[in-house]
């Protein structure tokens, strides 16, 4: 073999092997990017997946909680009426006046599995006697609040409050008969 035919086979060879490496290099530049891209998504995923499992225990703690103090089914006037007693029998005991009671259209969605029975008092007494009647009212485990409250000073007597407040009932309603 000539000088010149070994000097042309080397060349040959060193642009084949620069245009495998090339190729190569690229090829591998490719699949890099494509495994990046995974595992991209796979950390969203896991942080997604972390954000779900703790979210997922603190829902657990309160569905927990909600089965411990789930309420009986019963019906919208009869958890009227007691929310009303009940409101009417613990301001007179914690010494307050009524000057009005009406109640509200309950809030009945469709679907919903809890409904809320409400009742607006307008009460009138002393500062320490609406805490207290307020205390008494608000029972989580009961599922009683009061939601809407507007305080305001008695024009007649600067020792008394003047008080509207939203009692609310949450309750589960009656199964539907056919």
């Amino acid at each position: 073999m000539s000088p010149r035919e070994r000097k042309l086979l080397i060349f040959f060879a060193t642009a084949g092997f620069i245009v495998i490496n090339f190729l190569a290099f690229n090829y591998a530049k490719s699949k890099k990017a494509t495994i990046d891209q995974g595992l991209e998504v796979a950390r969203l995923k896991l942080d997604t997946a972390e954000k779900v499992s703790a979210s997922r225990a603190q829902i657990a703690d309160e569905m927990e909680w909600l089965t411990k103090h789930e309420p009986t089914p019963a019906a919208n006037q009869d958890v009227q009426t007691k929310l009303q007693q009940l409101c009417d029998d613990e301001a007179k005991s914690a010494g307050l006046t009524i000057k009005s009671q009406k109640p509200l259209p309950s809030e009945a969605k469709e679907g919903a599995h809890y409904h809320h029975a409400k009742f607006e008092f307008t009460v009138n007494g002393t500062e320490e006697a609406l805490y207290r009647w307020f205390d008494r009212l608000n029972v989580p485990d009961q599922l009683r609040i009061a939601s809407r409250v507007r305080i305001q000073p008695n024009a007649q007597d600067d020792t008394k409050i003047d008080c509207t407040a939203t009692i609310e009932q949450c309750f589960v309603p009656l199964p539907a008969t056919n």
